[in-house]
C-alpha cells in the first residue's frame, strides 16, 4: 500500500465500507464487499465514531503549558515525571531535533487525519450522485464532509507546516493534498502552505450555503460552524477584518456560554465535575455542552489527565487580571493543587505538594466553540477595531468563568496593545492544555515582538531545554514511515 502511509486499510473499514485491500475501491468493487451507493450508506459513513476523534495530545508537550518533573520529585505521584513518559513525549518536551517518533512508531495526528480525509473524500466525491435521499439532504451531507475535510487540513497544515505568512506561504512546505478516495499507489507531492489554505477556504466557501441552520448534534456542522471556522482561518492568516466579520456572523447564530460558576469538583475521576446545587447532575458532556459549536474529541486524553503538572507560566496567567475575591473556575474545576483524590468513596488522596496537575476528567472539545469565537472577535477588535468592544467580549466570557468577576471598564484608557495582551491571556486560560491551540498561538504570535518568548522546559537533573521564538522545532516533521514511501522536502528542524 503506497499512499504516504497516510491511510491504513483498517481505517477504510468504516460503516458499510468493509475492505481487505485498498485498491481503487469505488471503481473496482472488491468481490464480496459492500460499496456505498445510497444516501443512507454515506450518512452512516459520516456517523463513524472515528471521525469524531481528532489529534493526539503530544503537541501539548512542545508548549509552555506543561511541566514534567525529575525522577523522585513526587514519590506519591510519579506519573508526571519526565523519565516515565513515552519517548515521543520526552522528545517533544526536550525540543529534540529531527524525528519525535522512533522508526516503526505511528504519528497519530498524521495517520488519523488522513484516514478521516479518505472517508470525507468518499462522501464529497460521490454522495451527490447517490440513488436516494432528497437533493437537499445530499447537498447538506456533502457540505458537512467538506467542513470535516477542511478541519483535518487546518490541523495538519498548522502542525506540520510553517505558520501562514502571506510573504512566504506560496513557498513554505505544507502537507500533501489528497482529494480523491481512490488509492492508486502514486507518490504525493507536498503542497505549499498557501495551497492548503486555498483548499480549506474553497471547501468552506462551498459548504457554508448548504449547511443546515441548526443540527441536532454538535458533531454535525451547522452554518454557525462554517462562520466560526472561517473566523479561525482568517485569524491564523492575519486577515483580522475577515476574521471579525465571520466571528460576528457566527455569534449571531450561536452566542451561548456555559456558566462555570454553577459547578464544583468533587472526589473521583470521571463524573467529578457536578452542579454545586445538585451533585447528581454532572458537567454537560460533549453532546450537551451548549458551547460546543463543532465537537471533535482528542485521542488519548488519559495520557494527560493526572499525568502532567501545569507550568508556573500558565499558573501566573491564571493569576493575572483576577479581581479581589475572584476565583477562576477554569482553574478550580479542571486542575488540582497539591493533592488529588481519585476515589468517590474511601481511599486517601495522592499528594504532590507545590504542584498543580491537570485533572478535568471530561471530554475536551478540540473542534470549535463559542468561547473561541468570542475571543477571536475580541482579538480582532483589539487589533483593528474598538478596544472597548474587545473588553465587552472579554467581560461576557469572564462573567461565565470567574466568581465575583469585575468588569473591565469601558470606555477604557488602556492602549490597544494592553487590551490585546489581556485577550491573549484569556485565550491561554480558556484553552489551557488544549495543545494544538496553544502551539498555533505560539507560532503565530512569536512573529510579533511584543509577544515573542523563549520557552524553557526542565526536569531537574534530567535536563533543561530551550526553544527560541520561530525555531523550526515548532514544526512537526513528516513521519519517518511516510518518508519511506515518499521523498518529501523537510524543514530542517
Amino acid at each position: 500500500m503506497k499512499i504516504l502511509d497516510i491511510i491504513k486499510c483498517s481505517a477504510c473499514a468504516l460503516a458499510l465500507t468493509a475492505m481487505t485491500s485498498c485498491d481503487d475501491w469505488l471503481d473496482n468493487k472488491p468481490k464480496g464487499f459492500t460499496i456505498p451507493e445510497k444516501y443512507d450508506d454515506y450518512k452512516q459513513l459520516m456517523n463513524g465514531q472515528g471521525l469524531y476523534r481528532a489529534l493526539d495530545v503530544y503537541p501539548l508537550f512542545i508548549t509552555d503549558d506543561a511541566q514534567l518533573v525529575a525522577r523522585g520529585t513526587c514519590p506519591e505521584a510519579p506519573e508526571f515525571e519526565f523519565y516515565g513518559m513515552s519517548e515521543d513525549i520526552r522528545n517533544a518536551y526536550s525540543f529534540q531535533h529531527g524525528q519525535l517518533f522512533t522508526p516503526g512508531q505511528n504519528d497519530a495526528c498524521w495517520e488519523d487525519a488522513y484516514a478521516n480525509i479518505f472517508t470525507y473524500n468518499a462522501v464529497i466525491n460521490n454522495v451527490l450522485k447517490a440513488a436516494d435521499g432528497t437533493a437537499a439532504e445530499r447537498e447538506q451531507l456533502w457540505a458537512e464532509a467538506l467542513v470535516g475535510r477542511a478541519f483535518e487540513y487546518m490541523n495538519l497544515v498548522n502542525l506540520y507546516g510553517n505558520h501562514y505568512d502571506s510573504q512566504t506561504a506560496a513557498n513554505d512546505y505544507g502537507v500533501p493534498l489528497v482529494l480523491s478516495e481512490e488509492i492508486k499507489g502514486e507518490k504525493y507531492a507536498r503542497a505549499s502552505v498557501e495551497q492548503v489554505y486555498q483548499q480549506i477556504k474553497s471547501d468552506l466557501d462551498k459548504a457554508v450555503p448548504k449547511l443546515a441552520q441548526k443540527t441536532k448534534y454538535s458533531f454535525d456542522p451547522s452554518q454557525s460552524v462554517g462562520y466560526a471556522f472561517l473566523s479561525r482561518m482568517y485569524l491564523y492568516q492575519g486577515n483580522y477584518e475577515k476574521a471579525l466579520e465571520n466571528a460576528r456572523l457566527s455569534l449571531q447564530q450561536n452566542d451561548k456560554l456555559l456558566d462555570y460558576k454553577l459547578y464544583k469538583a468533587i472526589q473521583g475521576q470521571w463524573g467529578r465535575l457536578v452542579l454545586a446545587s445538585d451533585e447528581g447532575e454532572a458537567f454537560p458532556d460533549e453532546a450537551k455542552n451548549i458551547e460546543n459549536v463543532y465537537t471533535r474529541l482528542f485521542n488519548n486524553t488519559t495520557y494527560i489527565f493526572k499525568q502532567v503538572a501545569a507550568s508556573n507560566s500558565l499558573l501566573e496567567t491564571f493569576a493575572r487580571n483576577l479581581p479581589t475575591n475572584g476565583e477562576d473556575m477554569r482553574l478550580a474545576l479542571f486542575f488540582s493543587k497539591d493533592e488529588f483524590n481519585p476515589y468517590t468513596t474511601g481511599g486517601s488522596p495522592v499528594h504532590f505538594p507545590g504542584y498543580t496537575i491537570f485533572a478535568p476528567y471530561i471530554e475536551i472539545n478540540c473542534g470549535l466553540s463559542t468561547p473561541e469565537v468570542y475571543l477571536t472577535a475580541a482579538e480582532c477588535e483589539a487589533r483593528i477595531g474598538d478596544p472597548n468592544k474587545a473588553l465587552e467580549y472579554l467581560n461576557r466570557l469572564r462573567d461565565m468563568r470567574i466568581k465575583n468577576n469585575v468588569h473591565f471598564n469601558t470606555p477604557t484608557n488602556l492602549s490597544k496593545e494592553e487590551v490585546l495582551k489581556m485577550v491573549i491571556d484569556e485565550r491561554r486560560k480558556e484553552f489551557a492544555f488544549n495543545g494544538l491551540m496553544r502551539l498555533i498561538d505560539l507560532k503565530r504570535l512569536n512573529r510579533e515582538s511584543w509577544f515573542a518568548k523563549t520557552i524553557t522546559h526542565s526536569a531537574g537533573e534530567e535536563g533543561t531545554w530551550t526553544l527560541e521564538p520561530n525555531d523550526l522545532r515548532y514544526i512537526m516533521p513528516v513521519p519517518e514511515n511516510v518518508l519511506s514511501f515518499n521523498d518529501m522536502p523537510q524543514y530542517e528542524r
